[in-house]
């Protein structure tokens, strides 16, 4: 157990560096990194935040930003804030499967019949057409239109396809895949995205977390967009839909 603020701040000092240098190469705002070094960690925006300046600023530092994470979450994260693994328990195996399979074939069986029961009626019907008439399958249209390719029906687009590229500079980056409740699921991305990087993301919905959003170019199915600017975003994004989401 170590203090996190007191160790970031003779860190600081040991490299005669002020906030406002730190702000330029870390891409941190100053009063985050200031609140960090106090362990006024309810001054950040949310714990995924703190847990990623923390480890950002650290590094930069030249400290193991792991740890100072790891000593962040034993000290000031509680058991339901943070994710616990818990392993998976077996599903019990169901009784009964000879009755359900007999059930599904007899039900199959019926089906077969009464498909093959209409086909025989069809092709009865339409081959008894009257001698001296014209089937009506075999009547020409009256506009025939020439063969060749299909029409082509747009489909609208069900899946945002997201690019986000560092074009300004660097930004701290988290994105997931979105749960039903619109919050963070599957983990797609997490870390810096630095200065011209570039990563694309698919999915029904994504989750996405950025700490500077104006450092980002994002766009969505193609089109450019704006997720935020002048500080840390949350935000829901659909095919055709950006809105702001919860933390995690």
């Amino acid at each position: 157990m170590f203090d996190i603020g007191n160790t970031l701040r003779e860190a600081r000092l040991r490299r005669d560096l002020d906030f406002r240098q730190l702000e330029q190469a870390t891409k941190i705002r100053g009063r985050y990194l200031r609140a960090l070094e106090e362990e006024d960690f309810d001054a950040l925006p949310a714990e995924t935040y703190v847990r990623g300046f923390l480890r950002s600023y650290a590094e930069f530092l030249g400290l193991d930003g792991q740890l100072y994470v790891d000593e962040y979450n034993s000290r000031f994260v509680t058991g339901e804030d943070y994710p616990v693994l818990r392993p998976r328990r077996s599903q019990p195996r169901r009784t009964g499967g000879g009755l359900e399979t007999n059930v599904v074939l007899l039900a199959l069986m019926a089906i077969a019949v009464m498909t093959a029961l209409v086909i025989a009626a069809w092709k009865f019907s339409s081959g008894s057409t009257p001698p001296g008439r014209v089937s009506p399958q075999a009547a020409v249209p009256a506009n025939p239109k020439p063969a060749g390719r299909k029409a082509h029906v747009p489909v609208a687009e069900t899946r945002a396809n997201l690019l986000i590229r560092a074009e300004r500079g660097n930004c701290l980056l988290e994105v997931h895949v979105a749960n039903a409740q619109g919050r963070a699921g599957k983990l797609l991305f997490q870390g810096t995205l630095e200065k011209g990087q570039a990563q694309r993301f698919v999915a029904k919905r994504l989750w996405i977390n950025a700490a500077v959003p104006e450092n980002l170019l994002v766009k969505l199915n193609g089109e450019q967009v704006t997720i935020g600017a002048h500080e840390p975003v949350v935000v829901l994004i659909a095919a055709n839909s950006i809105t702001s989401a919860q933390p995690q």
